[in-house]
């Protein structure tokens, strides 16, 4: 679930304790938090400001790291995983930290108050140029920064429109919610995980429109493969290149990071073009198309490492206990 899905007072679910029992997929798990202090939050934002209500951010965090177990134990394993050392309760503190203040810029971003961050773009150009040779692409994101503040950039430094194809069912009040504070903003977000998601990808495509997909998590039943994330085997899931792969468009690595105070920063880095390829070459194109995807995210982890949101067993494969897993095919021999 992407951290604009969430109640502001609530980090992602976690999955199952270590040894895999009562393990449920992520989309299943309920979201943590009461509504009314949602609601609350969202009303104190907009009359007081940012600044004002950035403290009992904090307040929501320490409380957090000691009732969440699950989502605790799961930060604390990235978070070692990236430091190469056992992270302590204050790198985890600062993780939950993180997730609250994006989920929180998101209020004043829906509000169309934009114009309070310093929002930074990379790779911008060469994004565009490649969307106006082949009308539409796909951008691949993770649970990673804001992706509200990747579409506030969009709106202030193009007229194009980036639309985001997000798995919404178990995140459905709060992000009515937060529509609320802006209609027009519930417009650009496709739900994933229905019958015709996949038709409708293809009509803004069409278009010429770009659509961006978290493809660190899959959406209903999906295949996933085992590959190396932090140095580690984990299951991602192959849908979104499948997606990629039979809409035959080019993909582009997208992460919209927050670097402290209200700054973003934004990149695009070119991951794969499926315009081109022989039948017999799809299954390789969409390997080393995730295998791409894999090194970029390890790499931002390492860069920005509070700003991955996966509050959940990431590399235990029972986590994914809906999906089916495979391990990578084994390279074919040459004759």
């Amino acid at each position: 679930m992407s951290p604009h899905n969430k109640p502001i007072a609530s980090p992602p679910p976690a999955a199952a304790l270590p040894d895999g029992q009562n393990t449920q997929h992520w989309t299943t798990r309920r979201e943590r938090g009461s509504l009314w202090a949602v609601q609350l939050m969202i009303r104190l934002s907009l009359t007081l400001g940012r600044w004002p209500t950035r403290p009992i951010l904090w307040l929501i965090a320490v409380y957090f790291v000691c009732v969440a177990h699950e989502a605790r134990r799961a930060s604390r394993d990235y978070l070692s995983r990236v430091f190469g050392r056992k992270a302590s309760l204050w790198h985890v503190f600062r993780h939950f930290l993180c997730f609250s203040i994006t989920v929180h810029d998101r209020i004043f971003i829906l509000n169309n108050q934009g114009d309070l961050f310093d929002i930074r773009m990379f790779g911008e150009d060469a994004m565009h140029a490649m969307n106006d040779q082949h009308g539409g692409l796909l951008l691949f994101g993770a649970h990673m920064g804001s992706f509200d503040a990747l579409r506030a950039a969009a709106r202030n430094l193009s007229e194009r429109r980036i639309t985001m194809a997000m798995y919404e069912e178990n995140a459905r009040q709060i992000s009515q919610m937060l529509a609320d504070i802006n209609p027009a903003a519930a417009r650009e977000i496709l739900p994933l995980g229905r019958f015709d998601s996949m038709l409708q990808v293809q009509e803004r495509l069409a278009a010429g429109q770009i659509v961006g997909i978290l493809a660190d998590r899959s959406f209903g039943k999906s295949e996933m493969r085992l590959t190396p994330v932090l140095g580690a085997e984990a299951p991602l899931p192959i849908s979104a290149f499948r997606m990629a792969a039979l809409l035959r468009v080019p993909v582009f690595f997208m992460v919209s990071l927050y670097r402290g105070g209200n700054r973003y920063d934004v990149h695009f880095e070119q991951l794969a073009d499926f315009t081109h390829y022989l039948p017999a070459e799809k299954e390789a194109v969409m390997e080393e198309a995730r295998r791409n995807y894999a090194d970029r995210l390890t790499g931002f982890c390492r860069e920005a490492p509070y700003n991955w949101f996966n509050f959940f067993e990431f590399w235990n494969a029972s986590t994914a206990s809906s999906v089916q897993i495979k391990t990578r095919p084994a390279p074919e021999r040459k004759s």
